[in-house]
């Protein structure tokens, strides 16, 4: 019986702020745990999205490549997707109305969930993370500059996570949402979209499975201070 309960969770959001991006887990090890999910690749390579068992990145060019299983991330969250939950019907709305209207519908406050949602959309804005090069910067220098793409009138699937505040640290606290469109042609990070309409499922997941790359020795070695950690998250994530 299929697990649908667990957020299988591989590094920290925290570990990125340092500029820890090595890979240290494969797209297959990290799919064993999951069929659905995001994350980014090694080197803060693109933005990681999961749908139906298969991981695509979406690169600083724009295209979008499908991930081979040898392929390593320094981040990533999946979890099996429940096709038995109800989806909830979608009415015309922003992405900031969505997450509101979302947390009040689905209860989401001190749970973590999944968030699938498909829809046809009027609007979609992403942004791509660059490709670092040893020795990483800091993931707010990382960041800083990304490219951003627009895309209008598509059809595409919503994908990530609500994290309860708690939590922030371990993940980003709040929404954490990638995009990819049905023809799996344009995807990124979340910025901003407007859906017209479309179907979501919000899956509560009881269980956090939080794995850490411990063979990795810049990781254990590395001083990760509390001290603006989820400040420099939001700014990168956000």
């Amino acid at each position: 019986m299929k697990d649908t309960e667990t957020l299988y969770q591989h590094g920290t959001l925290a570990l990125l702020v340092p500029g820890l991006f090595d890979g240290t887990i494969t797209a297959k090890e990290l799919l064993s745990h999951g069929d659905t999910g995001i994350g980014t690749l090694a080197g803060l390579d693109g933005e990681v999205v999961i749908v139906d068992g298969q991981a695509f990145q979406a690169a600083t060019d724009g295209s979008v490549n499908a991930v081979n299983g040898d392929a390593t991330m320094p981040f990533a969250s999946v979890h099996t997707f429940d096709n038995q939950l109800p989806k909830t019907p979608l009415a015309a709305m922003t992405m900031p109305a969505f997450t509101t209207w979302l947390q009040t519908t689905a209860g989401l406050k001190n749970a973590f969930a999944g968030i699938v949602m498909t829809g046809t959309f009027n609007r979609v804005h992403v942004r791509v993370a660059p490709k670092q090069t040893k020795p990483y910067p800091p993931l707010t220098t990382a960041t800083a500059a990304q490219p951003e793409f627009t895309r209008e009138d598509v059809q595409g699937t919503v994908v990530g996570y609500f994290a309860p505040a708690l939590y922030a640290g371990a993940t980003v606290g709040g929404f954490h949402l990638h995009f990819i469109s049905g023809d799996h042609q344009f995807a990124g990070h979340l910025l901003d979209f407007t859906v017209m309409t479309g179907e979501v499922t919000a899956q509560v997941l009881p269980n956090l499975m939080l794995h850490l790359p411990t063979d990795n020795s810049d990781f254990m070695k590395a001083d990760i201070k509390l001290s603006g950690l989820n400040d420099a998250i939001n700014e990168a994530e956000k």
